[in-house]
């Protein structure tokens, strides 16, 4: 999972380990976000609330560390899904971008085939600086879905248009609220209807 800081990617994160899980799937979170303050406690919060294990290191290290070791720990658990939450950064930051690509080679290494999916979370409020957001990120770890967050307000996200039109990125999921199950696979018929709904 990748994006921007504040798109809330985080809850979306939970919100797909919690989808999973109801889905009769084992699912490991590593919490490599070990950038932002409390982030790794905030996924480990999420993490009991949905019956899924957090694997952490303390903060300020090594992010790859975090991710080889979520591998090493998913497999060993017999899991079905491993979700790696990354630091939420600045799409212009060449510095943390690379690190992005770090975390790309190292599952890489241990798989492949992996990472299975590049999934970017773009908040549904955010306009034109999305399709920019996408377009970053997309050149750094060829995104392969986006997870549409906080589409529960006056947000239309209509900017995803443009983005699927541009870069031919799939919306794979939209978050509809801040429950745990406040989530869906998207599904274009209605969020077209949605989209062209009077206000």
């Amino acid at each position: 999972m990748v994006g921007v800081n504040g798109v809330g990617k985080t809850t979306s994160i939970g919100k797909l380990a919690h989808h999973f899980s109801e889905s009769g799937k084992r699912v490991v979170i590593g919490a490599a976000d070990t950038f932002r303050a409390a982030a790794a406690e905030q996924l480990e919060i999420l993490g009991e609330r949905v019956g899924v294990d957090v694997i952490r290191h303390a903060a300020g290290a090594d992010p790859g560390a975090v991710a080889y070791d979520a591998y090493q720990a998913s497999k060993a658990r017999g899991a079905d899904v491993l979700i790696i939450d990354t630091a939420g950064r600045l799409h212009t930051k060449s510095n943390l971008m690379e690190e992005l690509r770090k975390i790309h080679r190292v599952l890489n290494r241990q798989d492949t085939s992996a990472p299975h999916e590049v999934i970017l979370t773009l908040d549904a409020t955010t306009g034109h600086n999305g399709l920019v957001q996408a377009k970053s990120f997309n050149e750094a770890v060829n995104c392969t879905g986006i997870f549409l967050a906080k589409l529960d307000g006056t947000a239309r996200g209509g900017i995803v248009l443009a983005i699927r039109q541009e870069l031919q990125v799939p919306i794979l999921f939209i978050g509809t609220g801040e429950g745990m199950g406040d989530m869906a696979p998207f599904d274009a018929e209605d969020f077209v209807d949605a989209l062209l709904a009077p206000v």
